[in-house]
């Protein structure tokens, strides 16, 4: 009989550790199948942060191009009014003659960003440790010189050529930073802005002509009817160009064009908006100058060359706007 206890108490102490092992295992294949989990979990998370850090989108010359997906330090030459509505503050801003000349009109909010030659030379662009380069048009990445660039940053060519229609660049540029949304809105509250100056100036002038000349080194420079501050006078704001204008816009793909003293004489505007970059010149005394029917009639509005007239981008034109109804608006 003891025996027999005895044997049945190895057979339960037997079947309890036998549990005990089965339970053992049981966990260690749970933990295990957790900490697989958790590893396989970190993978995806890895490799999804690894994905958010750059975005992949295509430039104008079919470049694939990897952007951080947040750059801070954007060199963007010559697109500094598209940057600037966007938020975004380049690292380096657009400068010619050593620095001396600048985008003025910009200067509120790029006041204290050092300048960078318009032409980018390489050590100087190196100097500056961007992350993102933007470049306006192919011709300021030709021979050879887009492998030399992207190899100190991303580099993305926003047209083959130089776009001229500044709706279609900003929306490009915003495309890059992932920023079409802010793009919309920006030129939403343009458009508003614009009819209603529209609609201000149309009341006051009607249809009397308005021409936009620029003077530099004595000589007169005409503005395109669907080009520059052209497109924004003559297609946003509606007013009526002088025949001249139409006539040299026909001939020219040039933002400004040179106009000669024989066709300022046929010039038959009521009102000029003046971009004097010489200050005083014997170009204003002369008697083809005093014939035209603005200068007779004072209907003359001036700006220096540090204003946005020279200029098209978000921001240009939008204070254009601004001068506009200061001039033409009494």
């Amino acid at each position: 009989m003891k025996a027999y206890r005895k044997s049945w108490l190895i057979c339960l102490a037997a079947a309890f550790l036998i549990l005990l092992a089965a339970c053992g295992n049981s966990e260690d294949t749970e933990s295990s199948g957790d900490e697989g989990e958790a590893t396989e979990n970190q993978n995806t998370d890895d490799t999804a942060s690894a994905e958010e850090d750059t975005r992949t989108v295509t430039d104008a010359m079919g470049h694939e191009v990897e952007v951080p997906a947040n750059p801070e330090r954007v060199i963007g030459s010559y697109l500094e009014d598209y940057l600037v509505a966007l938020g975004i503050e380049p690292v380096a801003q657009w400068s010619v003659r050593d620095g001396e000349d600048i985008q003025d009109y910009l200067q509120d909010d790029l006041e204290g960003i050092p300048t960078i030659p318009s032409e980018l030379p390489y050590e100087a662009v190196t100097s500056f440790e961007p992350d993102l380069l933007l470049m306006d048009s192919a011709g300021m990445v030709e021979d050879n010189k887009y492998d030399q660039y992207n190899k100190i940053a991303p580099t993305f060519v926003v047209g083959t050529e130089e776009i001229n229609n500044w709706r279609e660049k900003f929306e490009i540029i915003a495309e890059v930073f992932g920023m079409e949304e802010k793009a919309a809105d920006v030129l939403a509250e343009y458009d508003t802005k614009a009819e209603d100056a529209k609609e201000q100036i149309q009341e006051a002038i009607g249809d009397e002509s308005v021409a936009a000349l620029w003077l530099f080194a004595d000589t007169f420079y005409i503005v395109s009817e669907n080009l520059s501050s052209g497109d924004l006078l003559y297609n946003e704001l509606g007013l009526t160009a002088p025949s001249v204008v139409s006539e040299i816009s026909e001939t020219s793909a040039q933002n400004w064009s040179e106009i000669s003293m024989e066709k300022l004489a046929e010039l038959e505007a009521d009102h000029i908006i003046f971009v004097n970059s010489d200050g005083e010149s014997s170009a204003l005394e002369d008697s083809i100058w005093q014939n035209i029917p603005a200068v007779q009639n004072d209907n003359i509005y001036e700006f220096g060359q540090d204003s946005s007239w020279l200029y098209a981008g978000p921001i240009a034109n939008s204070q254009m706007i601004d001068d506009a109804l200061e001039s033409f608006v009494e």
